[in-house]
Formats: C-alpha cells, structure tokens, sequence
C-alpha cells in the first residue's frame, strides 16, 4: 500500500491558504480514503494538505488559481455514486 505524501494540515488561516482551500461535499468518506481525493485532485496543481471527515474533506492546494481550477472542475462530479458539491 503506498502512503501518501500529503499532510493532513488544512486549517490555516492565512489568506492565502485560505483562498488556496477547496471544499469537497457529500463524500462517501466510508469508501473514498485520502489517497482516492489525493488522486482526483492532484491534477489541478500541487495538493499541500487533505483533512478527511466524515461525509467531507478539504483539499488544501499551494495556491489559489489550483483551487479554483479544482472547484470548477470536480463540482458536480459524481464519486461512487454520490454527486459531489460545495
């Protein structure tokens, strides 16, 4: 199994990383692990942090344009059969 190598760290409260902060809603967390939103996500830009939590997670990128990328593309998709929204 391999380990992922993004923190857990998400809750900053800079502005920066805050506006750099993506959150994922209605997340079948009992079957979606880190390592499957690492992997959804990483395509945006680089992923400094996920939080999991029960029917959501945030994703944490290194900058905002990534975080916007990723709202505007993953809203709305559908993850093991739950649609996925802000």
């Amino acid at each position: 199994m391999k380990m992922s190598k993004v923190g857990n760290q998400t809750n900053s409260q800079d502005p920066q990383a805050v506006n750099s902060r993506v959150f994922v809603g209605n997340l079948n967390t009992f079957q979606c692990s880190k390592t499957d939103v690492e992997r959804m996500f990483q395509r945006y830009g680089r992923l400094a942090g996920i939080s999991m939590h029960k029917g959501y997670a945030f994703v944490q990128f290194t900058n905002p344009f990534d975080a916007r990328s990723a709202c505007l593309g993953e809203d709305g998709r559908t993850v093991l059969s739950q649609i996925l929204g802000k």
